[in-house]
């Protein structure tokens, strides 16, 4: 079925949309933040990811910026799926304005952040990462826009001494859902639900 649109008129050929919802306008930026969660293959980034939704939103994404990205689930078991591109679709890209910073937090929080999905427990908002120096950069990204977040540290040295994690400041949570947000759809959900 096809999306509703209002009647044309003169200073428009196509017409609105009647849905008016807001699809995220994927950047860049914001591949570059999902990439630390993804694998690298001699020519193709691959991010794996367990919603569905979530690979297609990134494929279609990278798509609408011009480049080429293919979807696929990862066994016939599994629960996995995967969107796979190419590496020179980010060729020379870096990360240089304010807008660029937060998309890249974004899309960094989309695979590698989480919130707290249990009403039984406090609410949280954290970041994790096995590259310290990675870590400290988003953090300082952050601070930059004045969301206050604790310090980097290690949970727990015996499980993994190479695991890092802050938290986001409670003060700061209004301030993250409306500068950064997420367009995963699970983790919107749930700071969608909070603030």
């Amino acid at each position: 079925m096809a999306i509703p649109r209002e009647p044309i008129k003169e200073s428009s050929l196509n017409g609105l949309r009647r849905d008016y919802t807001r699809a995220p306008q994927i950047s860049k930026a914001y591949i570059i933040g999902i990439l630390h969660d993804a694998t690298e293959r001699k020519t193709t980034f691959r991010v794996s990811q367990k919603s569905k939704e979530f690979v297609e939103m990134v494929a279609n994404g990278i798509r609408s910026l011009g480049g080429n990205a293919w979807t696929y689930k990862e066994g016939s078991t599994r629960s996995v799926y995967i969107v796979e591109f190419s590496k020179s679709f980010l060729k020379g890209f870096e990360i240089q304005s304010e807008k660029d910073k937060q998309d890249y937090t974004r899309g960094y929080f989309d695979t590698d952040g989480g919130v707290a999905k249990s009403t039984k427990v406090r609410f949280y908002i954290y970041f994790c990462q096995k590259d310290y120096k990675d870590l400290d950069q988003v953090r300082n990204y952050l601070e930059e826009m004045k969301i206050s977040c604790g310090i980097i540290h290690n949970p727990s040295v015996k499980v993994d001494p190479e695991y890092w994690r802050f938290f986001v400041k409670a003060r700061s949570y209004v301030d993250f859902v409306q500068k950064i947000g997420s367009w995963h759809p699970q983790k919107a959900k749930y700071l969608g639900m909070k603030i």
